[in-house]
């Protein structure tokens, strides 16, 4: 089967694969009639084609092609594996469906989008899974609400393979009764930052392998005891950077194994958002928890002291608080709770320079920031307690040994797209969905290519855009910033994918036949 990327006159998405294809020769046939147009084209075309057949030289040469990362086989199914959800909030839902368990709200929303906009792929991605085979068979929530979507979502009749589990899913109020039941053999932790290592560690001693969410934990005395506890274990831990599926920050990768770049000697990588949402400032009263980027729960299903066991969710933080709706919703304003910019979104950007770099622990950090913007004074209506988590935010990051400095600089008040930018002596790349490299005008590798004509310096030097047509069907804003990130899907021989999914499938594949995931307890 041909190479999307090779189609003549096509873009190198995936999703140009469905569309005609033209050969030069037909167009330039067609336009024969048209003397001076024809003439005009047919040099256009030719020096096109030159200079295309230049870069794709020089990129020969280099050891580099568009071709995208090869299509990940899956192995022969194994055996069943009995899965616990701990903690159905926006996350914990999003990874279940990740591993093909979305529930009947999300599936009627995603219905009625694409209805709406025909380039909302969101169904279609999901049922185009594969089946992992598994069993919802447990799902802890300390909020009656939640615990009961996810019990519905268990025996949802929409699954990718078709497979519809005969029983519903066990809910637990307390997660030592999931840990402790026979009937279930991994976990996935997505509670608050606060629980991480605690339930961590309590899964570690139940014998369950661990899919746990970023951060894995608050403090460093957390990670340390979290790493000895499963380096001690034959279990498998995943940590949830679900963007080492991403098949650019591969691509970039090999860029820097083939020294594309030349001497990288600064990184730069960035958050940007501008909405209440973005800043984790989520409404109180929602409309169902579905819409994972606003909302959480129907004003008819209100959060109580009755249905949500306030003390149990506060757990191990180190202050405690009166039953607070504001605390719960939007924990991660708090340090009692979450870990702030760093460890909910730049722990992402941190975790892909290492997959692409391996840079390991830097010799010093610096962070500076400030809440500059969301304060009760400025929103009265929308917040009644000031957060103490900041809103502006900047880490910089000493890697003398490699010569190299990673900064990352955030606003919560503003939406300018950034991508993740890697600065060499001969040449620029910037990562996100996709991928593009700029010879830079004074590089000392292309100097001669350059001088020659061969490389145009206006131009990049080579570009990866697996589905660039596809951000057009994201709507939100938060979901277009984490789409331009790479995070909300990828694309895997000319097929769209959730990388949550191939997330949880590279787990569970090191459960079933042995190995390590790709970010386990070393990488987090």
């Amino acid at each position: 089967m041909t190479d999307p990327s090779e189609r003549k006159l096509n873009t190198v998405s995936p999703d140009s694969q469905d569309e005609p294809s033209f050969s030069r020769r037909d167009i330039i046939k067609g336009l024969a009639t048209i003397p001076a147009l024809a003439l005009f084209l047919y040099n256009y075309i030719k020096k096109s084609a030159l200079d295309s057949m230049r870069r794709l030289q020089v990129m020969s040469e280099l050891g580099q092609s568009k071709k995208a990362p090869a299509v990940l086989k899956s192995r022969k199914k194994n055996e069943l594996i009995r899965l616990g959800v701990i903690g159905y909030g926006w996350r914990g839902a999003a990874v279940a469906k990740g591993a093909g368990f979305a529930s009947p709200e999300w599936v009627a929303k995603a219905r009625e989008a694409v209805n709406a906009n025909r380039l909302d792929k969101r169904l279609e991605t999901y049922l185009s899974q594969e089946d992992l085979n598994l069993e919802l068979a447990g799902v802890c929530d300390v909020f009656d609400t939640r615990r009961e979507q996810g019990i519905a979502t268990s025996t949802n009749d929409v699954r990718p393979g078709g497979v519809v589990q005969s029983e519903p899913a066990k809910g637990y109020r307390n997660y030592q009764d999931l840990l402790a039941s026979d009937d279930i053999d991994a976990v996935i932790i997505a509670t608050p930052d606060h629980w991480h290592a605690k339930i961590t560690l309590d899964a570690v001693r139940a014998g369950k392998h661990i899919y746990c969410e970023k951060c894995m934990t608050r403090t460093m005395s957390e990670a340390i005891d979290v790493y000895d506890a499963v380096k001690k274990s034959d279990l498998k831990f995943q940590l949830g950077h679900h963007s080492r599926a991403s098949s650019s920050h591969e691509k970039a990768r090999e860029m820097i194994e083939n020294d594309i770049l030349g001497q990288v000697t600064l990184v730069e990588v960035t958050t940007n958002r501008n909405s209440p949402g973005g800043a984790w400032v989520y409404p109180i009263q929602w409309n169902s928890i579905e819409d994972v980027w606003q909302t959480y729960a129907s004003k008819e299903q209100y959060a109580t002291p009755k249905s949500l066991d306030w003390d149990m969710w506060q757990g191990p933080a180190p202050n405690r608080h009166p039953f607070n709706l504001e605390r719960y919703f939007r924990w991660r304003c708090w340090y009692d709770y979450g870990t702030g910019l760093s460890g909910d979104l730049l722990s992402h950007d941190f975790d892909a320079v290492n997959q692409i770099m391996d840079l390991g622990i830097p010799k010093s950090a610096s962070a500076s920031g400030g809440i500059y913007y969301y304060t009760k004074e400025r929103f009265p209506d929308l917040i009644k307690e000031d957060r103490d988590v900041p809103d502006t935010f900047q880490a910089i990051f000493e890697y003398p040994d490699r010569g190299l400095t990673l900064v990352y600089s955030a606003s919560l008040a503003n939406s300018r797209h950034r991508g993740k930018v890697f600065m060499g002596h001969d040449a620029t790349m910037e990562v996100g969905g996709g991928l593009t490299v700029t010879p830079d005008p004074q590089s000392t590798r292309y100097k001669s290519k350059i001088e020659e004509g061969i490389i145009n310096t206006a131009l990049p030097l080579f570009s990866y855009s697996p589905g660039s047509k596809d951000i057009d069907g994201i709507t939100s804003a938060t979901a277009k910033y984490f789409a331009q990130k790479g995070l909300v899907y990828t694309y895997r021989g000319g097929k769209r994918v959730d990388p949550t999914h191939l997330h949880v499938k590279d787990w569970l594949d090191c459960i079933r036949y042995g190995g390590e995931p790709k970010c386990n307890i070393e990488e987090g």
